[in-house]
């Protein structure tokens, strides 16, 4: 079997699942591209937990953890089946590798797996299933994480990093429709560099180092996900970066297609 890719996605705001901007299409298009995967494995910042938990959720629900939005986004259900099988082999890998690994069987999919995979296989007719984020690791630890997933993708797992490229919520709810942020280009510029360098010691240091990281990451977690899938790609070259533009002044929603590409085009903001 072919080795499958590994994708980040930068998931914004939930409204994202209604106004798809740029980089809706994109994922449209590599979903259509790619070949198709045996089941989707998502890492959100939706879901973190002490140590490492797996969903070998048969049926998982469509979770809506978010509050205050369009009332059309709760009406939304994605109702994709799970991959109970793959979801125990997950736990198999991941405590080889080290990790302590448990499973939970009533895990549904929240909001940081189910808004992007939509668009990715409209059709919910692709299995997913979700594995937490640990809620103490470190940018190093998130890296070696996803390369203890790495194994998956000789078995048709799609590792998908769900997260944000920039992820400052106070200046989220304070935008009210302004100009982009420079700031958060200039940090997503960066990380964008040291991806498509494919220099992952440089793409792990840049909560340290890279330019207005504080203010674009006040906290961690929607970064951690880059990492993750980053290094679930170790040793792979090839990556296309998914301009996503930037939403609501200071969401950055760039993505990285790792291990191929696609030519995904563009689409229409709307």
């Amino acid at each position: 079997m072919q080795r499958t890719p590994v994708l980040f996605v930068s998931h914004g705001a939930p409204t994202f699942a209604l106004q798809p901007g740029r980089l809706g299409p994109q994922l449209v298009a590599a979903g259509e591209a790619l070949p198709r995967p045996k089941a989707v494995l998502v890492v959100s910042p939706h879901w973190m937990t002490h140590g490492v938990r797996v969903a070998t959720t048969a049926a998982p629900a469509t979770v809506h953890d978010f509050g205050g939005f369009d009332r059309a986004l709760y009406r939304i259900q994605y109702p994709a089946p799970g991959h109970p099988e793959l979801a125990e082999r997950t736990i198999d890998v991941l405590r080889a590798a080290g990790w302590h690994a448990e499973r939970d069987d009533r895990q549904g999919l929240d909001h940081g797996a189910w808004v992007p995979v939509r668009f990715l296989y409209p059709g919910a007719d692709v299995p997913v299933f979700q594995v937490s984020l640990p809620a103490t690791l470190s940018p190093q630890q998130a890296y070696d994480f996803g390369r203890s997933l790495a194994p998956l993708r000789d078995e048709g797992v799609l590792i998908v990093g769900s997260g944000s490229m920039t992820h400052n919520l106070y200046e989220f709810r304070m935008d009210e429709g302004g100009r982009e942020a420079e700031y958060a280009r200039e940090f997503a510029d960066w990380v964008r560099q040291a991806v498509e360098a494919r220099d992952d010691a440089r793409l792990v240091d840049s909560l340290r180092v890279a330019p207005h990281a504080q203010r674009a990451h006040p906290t961690p977690e929607h970064f951690l996900p880059l990492l993750v899938a980053a290094g679930a790609a170790a040793g792979d070259a090839e990556v296309e970066t998914l301009e996503g533009g930037i939403t609501y002044g200071v969401l950055s929603m760039d993505s990285y297609l790792f291990g191929a590409r696609v030519g995904a085009p563009a689409g229409a903001v709307h």
